[in-house]
């Protein structure tokens, strides 16, 4: 059997500005684990801010998405414009904050946000061609939104799960490792740090999501 290969979509590096670094890193590793193989993307745009991860404040400077993310990439990232659906036959999102302020604007707008053009167009080419999607921590928000018609887990968390409902997709409550698969639309998701999660449950449910994904 050929390798599955995965596009993975970053949002930055770091969880209060970008892509959660140990989901990003714990995802590219069930990834090989499992057999497969990877290509990491991030949109060429600017971050919506910059945060200082020791003190939590907002810092007087800018950042760009996909050259935050290629520091987990280790320079090995192309920009999304570059994504092409029928080279891959994976697609995951880890989460952070960036997913919600970078590639989308959840953060800010709820269940009116508007999703980045790139991202949307990668979500859409990949389920129209039949091919699973898979998704991470807050980034199920990013599906719902574009699919709306789905089923989706982003933990526990009351108000995030009504404003995946208010998108007119389904939301469904999982504990740490645990995945939610919508097999109509081949999405896996595993809520990750949405719950209190260590970095061995942020392990566990990235190779359960991935193990899925291949399965899909």
């Amino acid at each position: 059997m050929s390798k599955k290969s995965f596009a993975v979509i970053l949002s930055g590096n770091g969880v209060y500005d970008g892509a959660e670094i140990h989901e990003a890193v714990m995802c590219l590793y069930a990834i090989q684990l499992y057999g497969g193989q990877y290509q990491i993307f991030a949109p060429d745009i600017r971050q919506y801010h910059v945060i200082n991860h020791l003190t939590g404040e907002e810092m007087d400077e800018e950042r760009n998405v996909l050259v935050e993310g290629a520091r987990i990439a280790r320079g090995k990232i192309m920009p999304l414009s570059d994504f092409d659906a029928n080279d891959y036959d994976i697609l995951i999102m880890p989460g952070g904050f960036g997913a919600a302020k970078n590639l989308s604007t959840f953060a800010f707008d709820g269940p009116d946000c508007t999703i980045n053009t790139e991202v949307e167009r990668a979500i859409i080419s990949m389920h129209k061609a039949g091919k699973a999607i898979g998704a991470l921590c807050i980034s199920p928000v990013i599906v719902a939104k574009v699919l709306k018609d789905v089923e989706v887990t982003i933990g526990q968390d009351e108000e995030t799960s009504a404003a995946i409902e208010t998108m007119g997709a389904k939301a469904t409550k999982t504990n740490q490792q645990e995945i939610t698969i919508d097999y109509k639309n081949k999405v896996v998701t595993n809520p990750c740090y949405m719950l209190d999660s260590s970095i061995v449950d942020i392990a566990e449910g990235a190779k359960n999501t991935v193990k899925a994904l291949i399965e899909l």
